[in-house]
Protein backbone atom coordinates (compact mmCIF):
# COMPACT_ATOMS: atom_id res chain seq x y z
CA UNK A 1 0.00 0.00 0.00
CA UNK A 2 1.00 3.55 -0.72
CA UNK A 3 0.86 3.86 3.45
CA UNK A 4 2.32 6.89 5.33
CA UNK A 5 1.92 9.67 2.95
CA UNK A 6 3.20 7.12 0.02
CA UNK A 7 5.84 5.67 1.21
CA UNK A 8 5.57 2.44 -1.45
CA UNK A 9 4.67 0.28 1.34
CA UNK A 10 1.92 -2.71 1.08
CA UNK A 11 -0.77 -3.10 3.18
CA UNK A 12 -1.49 -6.57 4.03
CA UNK A 13 -4.92 -7.03 6.74
CA UNK A 14 -5.51 -10.14 7.99
CA UNK A 15 -9.06 -11.13 8.49
CA UNK A 16 -11.16 -10.67 11.37
CA UNK A 17 -10.83 -6.91 10.71
CA UNK A 18 -12.13 -4.96 13.65
CA UNK A 19 -13.40 -2.30 10.95
CA UNK A 20 -14.67 -2.15 7.91
CA UNK A 21 -13.08 -1.14 4.88
CA UNK A 22 -15.62 0.41 2.64
CA UNK A 23 -14.59 3.55 1.00
CA UNK A 24 -16.92 5.81 2.96
CA UNK A 25 -14.97 5.06 6.62
CA UNK A 26 -11.58 4.75 4.74
CA UNK A 27 -11.84 8.40 3.23
CA UNK A 28 -12.99 9.50 7.27
CA UNK A 29 -10.06 7.43 8.70
CA UNK A 30 -7.64 10.09 6.45
CA UNK A 31 -6.75 7.18 3.58
CA UNK A 32 -7.59 9.57 0.64
CA UNK A 33 -4.87 7.34 -1.07
CA UNK A 34 -6.84 4.29 -0.91
CA UNK A 35 -7.15 3.94 -4.53
CA UNK A 36 -3.83 4.18 -5.65
CA UNK A 37 -2.95 1.67 -2.70
CA UNK A 38 -1.72 -2.15 -2.57
CA UNK A 39 -3.76 -4.40 -0.13
CA UNK A 40 -4.02 -7.64 0.75
CA UNK A 41 -6.10 -9.10 2.82
CA UNK A 42 -6.03 -12.84 4.19
CA UNK A 43 -8.28 -15.03 5.88
CA UNK A 44 -6.24 -15.71 8.96
CA UNK A 45 -2.17 -15.33 9.93
CA UNK A 46 -0.72 -18.60 8.46
CA UNK A 47 -2.28 -17.68 4.99
CA UNK A 48 -0.60 -14.59 5.00
CA UNK A 49 2.25 -16.26 6.15
CA UNK A 50 2.49 -18.47 3.47
CA UNK A 51 1.98 -15.61 1.09
CA UNK A 52 4.45 -13.15 2.51
CA UNK A 53 8.00 -12.60 -0.04
CA UNK A 54 9.33 -11.43 3.35
CA UNK A 55 13.12 -10.71 3.18
CA UNK A 56 13.08 -10.58 7.41
CA UNK A 57 9.71 -10.54 10.00
CA UNK A 58 9.46 -8.09 12.78
CA UNK A 59 6.66 -8.25 15.72
CA UNK A 60 5.85 -4.18 16.44
CA UNK A 61 4.57 -4.38 20.38
CA UNK A 62 4.85 -2.75 23.68
CA UNK A 63 6.36 -5.92 24.93
CA UNK A 64 9.90 -5.74 22.67
CA UNK A 65 13.16 -5.07 24.17
CA UNK A 66 14.45 -4.13 20.99
CA UNK A 67 14.34 -0.41 19.66
CA UNK A 68 12.73 0.20 16.19
CA UNK A 69 16.03 2.62 15.90
CA UNK A 70 18.48 -0.19 16.21
CA UNK A 71 17.54 -2.41 13.49
CA UNK A 72 19.23 -2.49 9.80
CA UNK A 73 16.51 -2.35 7.54
CA UNK A 74 16.48 -3.45 4.37
CA UNK A 75 14.08 -4.05 1.14
CA UNK A 76 11.81 -6.66 1.29
CA UNK A 77 11.30 -5.97 5.48
CA UNK A 78 8.09 -7.12 6.60
CA UNK A 79 6.41 -5.27 10.32
CA UNK A 80 3.60 -7.32 11.69
CA UNK A 81 1.50 -4.81 14.02
CA UNK A 82 -1.44 -6.02 15.75
CA UNK A 83 -4.63 -4.99 16.79
CA UNK A 84 -4.69 -1.29 18.32
CA UNK A 85 -6.71 -2.19 21.34
CA UNK A 86 -4.75 -4.95 22.72
CA UNK A 87 -1.65 -5.94 20.33
CA UNK A 88 -0.08 -8.95 19.18
CA UNK A 89 -1.23 -12.44 20.57
CA UNK A 90 1.28 -13.67 22.51
CA UNK A 91 1.26 -16.84 20.45
CA UNK A 92 2.29 -14.58 17.75
CA UNK A 93 5.01 -12.69 19.29
CA UNK A 94 6.43 -16.10 21.20
CA UNK A 95 7.27 -17.19 17.26
CA UNK A 96 9.44 -14.22 16.93
CA UNK A 97 13.17 -14.11 17.48
CA UNK A 98 13.69 -11.79 20.85
CA UNK A 99 15.82 -9.64 18.44
CA UNK A 100 12.49 -9.41 15.88
CA UNK A 101 10.63 -8.10 18.79
CA UNK A 102 10.68 -4.17 18.06
CA UNK A 103 9.23 -1.46 19.86
CA UNK A 104 8.93 2.22 20.26
CA UNK A 105 10.65 3.75 23.34
CA UNK A 106 7.36 5.67 25.23
CA UNK A 107 7.49 7.40 28.74
CA UNK A 108 7.20 4.66 31.63
CA UNK A 109 3.33 4.99 32.42
CA UNK A 110 2.07 5.77 29.41
CA UNK A 111 -0.57 4.81 26.84
CA UNK A 112 0.41 3.12 23.56
CA UNK A 113 0.67 5.11 20.82
CA UNK A 114 -2.13 5.45 18.05
CA UNK A 115 -1.28 2.04 15.35
CA UNK A 116 -1.32 4.69 12.30
CA UNK A 117 1.34 6.81 14.12
CA UNK A 118 3.32 4.04 15.03
CA UNK A 119 3.13 2.47 11.57
CA UNK A 120 4.34 5.71 10.61
CA UNK A 121 7.66 5.86 12.93
CA UNK A 122 8.76 2.19 11.67
CA UNK A 123 8.19 2.64 8.33
CA UNK A 124 9.83 6.42 7.45
CA UNK A 125 12.41 4.63 9.79
CA UNK A 126 13.27 1.88 6.99
CA UNK A 127 12.93 4.09 4.10
CA UNK A 128 14.97 6.94 5.84
CA UNK A 129 17.39 3.79 6.24
CA UNK A 130 17.67 3.28 2.88
CA UNK A 131 17.60 6.79 1.81
CA UNK A 132 14.23 7.18 0.52
CA UNK A 133 14.41 5.34 -2.69
CA UNK A 134 11.70 3.29 -4.35
CA UNK A 135 9.24 0.91 -2.25
CA UNK A 136 10.72 -0.89 0.88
Amino acid sequence: MRLCANSGCQLHLIHPLGFEIDDKRMRRAGLDYIDKSLVQEYPDYATCLNNLSANRLFACSTKGTTHYTEINYQAGDVFIFGPETRGLPDQVLNSFPKNHVLRVPMLEGSRSMNLSNTVAIFIFEAWRQNEFLGAL
